[in-house]
C-alpha cells in the first residue's frame, strides 16, 4: 500500500488568529490577501475527499471517536478560533501526523506505536493544532511574494499524485511548484516548526497535560532512530535536533509541569492498534500474555489479550480475560464492546444487544456503542431498525465514509434499493469518485420517477455534486 510521501504532510492553515501570549506573530490581512481562509477550507476539503480515494484508512469507531475527542481536547485551549475539524485515521504502522488546509487533522495508526503515553501522544497532536493556528500554508505563501491559490492547488495535486500511487512523478510536480523559492521556504519552515513547538507546548499544559511529554518524545525519537537510514515519515517533515529538543525541554521547565501524562483509554486504544500491527492474533496474544506475566495488573495488557483471543476463535478464554475488566469496570465503553463483540462471535447477538442497549441507557451519544449497535441488529435480522440507526447516526456525521459504506450495505439488506444508491453516491463523493457517485444517483433517479418528492430531492442532490466536481476540478487541475 501506498502511503502520503512526507514531503508537505505539514500543509497548515485555517481561519485563525492569535489569542494568547503577546508576543505572537501577526498574522494580519496580507496571508489571507492570497489564500483566504474560505479558500484554504475548500482546497482542503477537496483534498480530503480525494485523499480518502487514495489511501487506506481505518474504520474503528473507538479509535475514531478518541482522536476526535483529544483533539477537540486540544483545540478547546489552543489559538485555533475555526474548529470545524474533520478527521482521517490513516492505516499505516509509521510514525506521523498532519494538519492539512481547511482543518484536515490526519493520523497514522504508528502514532499509537510510537507515542508510549497519552502525553506523547497529545505532544504530537499539538503540535499540528499550532501549524492550524498560525496559518503557516498561507504564511508561507504571503513569505514567497505573492504567489497565488494555484500554487497551493497544484501543491496538495503533488501530494494526491504521491498518495494515488504516482511516485516520483507526484514528487516531481510538488518540486516544481517550489522551484522558484526552495531555499526561503526551508528557512521559513524551520520557523515554522520552532513557532509550532512553542504554542503547541504551551497548548499541551493548558489541556491539562504534562508539558515535558513533548521533549521526552523529541529525545526518545531521536535515540531511536539516530542512526536509521529511512528514519519514519514524521521525522521527516519534523527533523529533530538536540538544539530543537533542548529548547522545548526549556519551554517545559518554564511551565507548571506535573499535569496528565498517561490514562488508560489511551493503552486500550495502544493495544488495539498493536493488535492490528501484530502478524498474526496468535503472536499478538503470546505478546500479551508475556506483558501480564511481568505484571498482572496492566489491564490494557488483558485487554489487548481477550481481543487477541477473539479474533483468534478462543471465546471460552477471552470470556475469562474480560470477566476480572468487566468485574472491575462494568459500565466501561471500551470493555462492553469488547464483550458484545465476543457474544456476537459465539453466535449471541441477542445478549450483545441487551448489553449494548444497557450502555446507551448510561451513554445515549456515544458513537462507537451507536455504530455497533447497528451491526448487532443486522446480525438479529433486523435490518430496517439498523438502517433507522445508521440514518440518525449520519445526521450527525454526514461526512463519515465508513458510515455511508456501512448504510449501503444496510439497504440492500432492508430492501431499500433506492436508498442503497444514493448512500453509495455519498461514499464515493467522500472518496473523490464523482463521476460513481453521480452514476450512483443517476440509477436512484430513474427508479424514483414514480415519486416527485423523492426524485426533487436526488436531482437536487445530483446538481449539488456536480457543482462540487466542477470546483474540485478547477482548483486541483
Amino acid at each position: 500500500m501506498k502511503i502520503l510521501r512526507p514531503t508537505l504532510l505539514t500543509l497548515a492553515c485555517l481561519l485563525a488568529t492569535p489569542a494568547l501570549a503577546s508576543d505572537l506573530p501577526s498574522l494580519g490581512d496580507a496571508s489571507s490577501s492570497i489564500v483566504s481562509p474560505d479558500q484554504e477550507h475548500q482546497l482542503g476539503r477537496a483534498w480530503l475527499n480525494v485523499l480518502r480515494g487514495q489511501v487506506k484508512s481505518l474504520s474503528d469507531p473507538l479509535l475514531e471517536d478518541f482522536i476526535e475527542n483529544s483533539v477537540y481536547r486540544l483545540a478547546e485551549t489552543s489559538q485555533l478560533q475555526d474548529r470545524r475539524l474533520v478527521f482521517v485515521l490513516l492505516d499505516s504502522p509509521q510514525l506521523n501526523a498532519f494538519a492539512a488546509p481547511g482543518g484536515v487533522i490526519g493520523v497514522n495508526g504508528g502514532l499509537f506505536l510510537h507515542a508510549q503515553t497519552e502525553g506523547e501522544y497529545a505532544s504530537v497532536l499539538a503540535h499540528e493544532l499550532a501549524h492550524l493556528s498560525q496559518r503557516h500554508f498561507a504564511r508561507g505563501l504571503e513569505e514567497q511574494k505573492r504567489m497565488q491559490v494555484p500554487l497551493m492547488a497544484a501543491m496538495l495535486a503533488g501530494v494526491v499524485a504521491a498518495a494515488a500511487g504516482a511516485g516520483d512523478a507526484g514528487i516531481a510536480a510538488i518540486a516544481s511548484t517550489q522551484a522558484a523559492a526552495i531555499q526561503s521556504q526551508r528557512s521559513f519552515s524551520r520557523q515554522n516548526e520552532q513557532e509550532a513547538d512553542r504554542i503547541g507546548i504551551l497548548n499541551l499544559q493548558q489541556a491539562g497535560y504534562d508539558p515535558n511529554a513533548m521533549p521526552s518524545m523529541f529525545e526518545r525519537l531521536m535515540r531511536q532512530y539516530r542512526y536509521t537510514r529511512m528514519p519514519p515519515e514524521f521525522l521527516l517533515t519534523h527533523p529533530i535536533s538536540e538544539s530543537r529538543v533542548a529548547d522545548t525541554r526549556n519551554r517545559a521547565e518554564q511551565l507548571a509541569a506535573g499535569g496528565n501524562t498517561d490514562t488508560l483509554n489511551y493503552q486500550l486504544m495502544r493495544a488495539r492498534v498493536q493488535l492490528l500491527y501484530e502478524s498474526s492474533p496468535g503472536l499478538a496474544a503470546k505478546r500479551f500474555r508475556a506483558l501480564l506475566d511481568e505484571n498482572p495488573n496492566l489491564d490494557a495488557a488483558r485487554y489487548g489479550l481477550a481481543l487477541a483471543q477473539i479474533k483468534n476463535g478462543q471465546l471460552k478464554e477471552a470470556g475469562s480475560s474480560l470477566q476480572p475488566l468487566l468485574a472491575k469496570a462494568p459500565n466501561d465503553i471500551v470493555y462492553n464492546l469488547a464483550q458484545a463483540q465476543l457474544d456476537v462471535a459465539a453466535s449471541r447477538p441477542d445478549a450483545a444487544s441487551q448489553r449494548l442497549q444497557r450502555l446507551l441507557g448510561l451513554y445515549p451519544d456515544n458513537y462507537p456503542l451507536r455504530q455497533y449497535q447497528a451491526e448487532v441488529l443486522l446480525k438479529q435480522n433486523r435490518p430496517a431498525e439498523a438502517e433507522k440507526r445508521l440514518d440518525a447516526l449520519l445526521k450527525e456525521r454526514p461526512g463519515d465514509a465508513e458510515l455511508w459504506y456501512q448504510q449501503a450495505e444496510t439497504r440492500g439488506l432492508s430492501g431499500n434499493i433506492i436508498g442503497v444508491h444514493q448512500a453509495r453516491a455519498e461514499y464515493f463523493a467522500l472518496t473523490g469518485d464523482y463521476d460513481q457517485a453521480l452514476e450512483q444517483l443517476d440509477f436512484a433517479r430513474r427508479r424514483a420517477s414514480n415519486n416527485f418528492q423523492l426524485a426533487a430531492r436526488i436531482d437536487a442532490r445530483h446538481s449539488a455534486l456536480e457543482e462540487e466536481q466542477r470546483m474540485i476540478d478547477k482548483l486541483l487541475r
